[in-house]
This record gives C-alpha cells, sequence and structure tokens, in this order.
C-alpha cells in the first residue's frame, strides 16, 4: 500500500534495526500514552515483537501491523495496525505511533487513509475504530481530520504509564456502503 509520499510494509525481521531505532527516538513521547514501549526498547524485543507481528499477519489474528515508511528518503516513521476486533462484522481497531522526528508533516493522516481502504476495500470491515486516551491532543486530531466520528467517552477507563488516570474517547468510521451506519 503506498501513495506519493509513504508506503506501507508488512512486518519483515529485516525492519527490525530501523524499527528499533524509531521506537528509541521517540521513547519519552511514545511512553506517554504506550504501555508496550518500555518492553520493545532493545533490539531483541523489536525482532521478538516482529516475529509476533509477522505470525499475526501470516494468520490473520490479533492485529495485523504494517510499518510506515517516507518514500523519499527510504526512512522508517512509525507503524499502524489493525487490531481485530470481530472477524464476524467485520469490525477493527486502528493504532498508530510516529517518530517524534516525522511528526506535524501528515504521514499518520495519510497512513491511516491507506490503511482504512485496505480495510473497507479488501477485508470487508464494516467499522473502524480509533481508541485513544482523552489526553492524546495528536492521536485524537488524526481520528478528527480522518472524519472519524466522536461516539463515546469513557470516564476513568485506562491508566496512563505514568500512572494517571484518564478517560478513553472512542471514534468511529464507517464504508460509505454501510446500511446501518448513522441508525
Amino acid at each position: 500500500m503506498e501513495n506519493n509520499h509513504i508506503k506501507l510494509l508488512p512486518p519483515s525481521l529485516g525492519l527490525v534495526p530501523r524499527v528499533c531505532e524509531a521506537i528509541q527516538e521517540s521513547e519519552r513521547a511514545l511512553a506517554e500514552f504506550l504501555p508496550w514501549v518500555k518492553y520493545a526498547l532493545t533490539e531483541e524485543d523489536c525482532r521478538e515483537s516482529m516475529r509476533e507481528a509477522i505470525a499475526n499477519a501470516e494468520g490473520f489474528q490479533r492485529e495485523l501491523r504494517f510499518f510506515i515508511v517516507d518514500k523519499r528518503f527510504d526512512r522508517l516513521l512509525g507503524a499502524i495496525g489493525l487490531i481485530i476486533r470481530d472477524k464476524s462484522v467485520p469490525f477493527f481497531e486502528l493504532g498508530y505511533w510516529l517518530r517524534s522526528s516525522a511528526q506535524g508533516r501528515g504521514h499518520m493522516a495519510a497512513a491511516v487513509s491507506l490503511l482504512e481502504r485496505h480495510a473497507f476495500d479488501e477485508l470487508g470491515a464494516n467499522r473502524l475504530e480509533i481508541r485513544c486516551a482523552e489526553s492524546n491532543r495528536r492521536s485524537r486530531a488524526v481520528a478528527e481530520r480522518g472524519g472519524y466520528v466522536l461516539e463515546a467517552t469513557l470516564h476513568n477507563e485506562r491508566r496512563l504509564p505514568s500512572g494517571r488516570l484518564d478517560n478513553t474517547v472512542i471514534y468511529g468510521k464507517f464504508p460509505p456502503r454501510s446500511p446501518l451506519k448513522g441508525a
């Protein structure tokens, strides 16, 4: 999957050093909202996570992870995935992260657009969801710019890695062909 500026690559052990470097560069910013970061700081941790991502992709289970690469510089920018919530619907949750030095340039919005087209057109998704901490302004902005609709706020629903209590906001999006959309 690609557009003029980025491409989404499937998981591969060859990407491990680049993924690890991106996480290490952005550790502080990512760790504010993502509890897995402290378990992904060494190359061995990244390798194990990549093995899991490969197995998930091959078995169409848990999460379908892709890596965002800037086509101009062949630089790994981050990751985006479809967490499989219900195959019978089908219903997926999008999760994503971007290295700090690549933020604010539209890369994540482009990656979300590419992945949602794949989910709707290739996987037959009837629902996509973005869930994030209410205080995560960057993730919320990606959802809102992408046309996702704020459907709910779950109060006192999550602990951030810092230990602070936060709400969870849920954004939804549906394919244009959805007969139940808005019902």
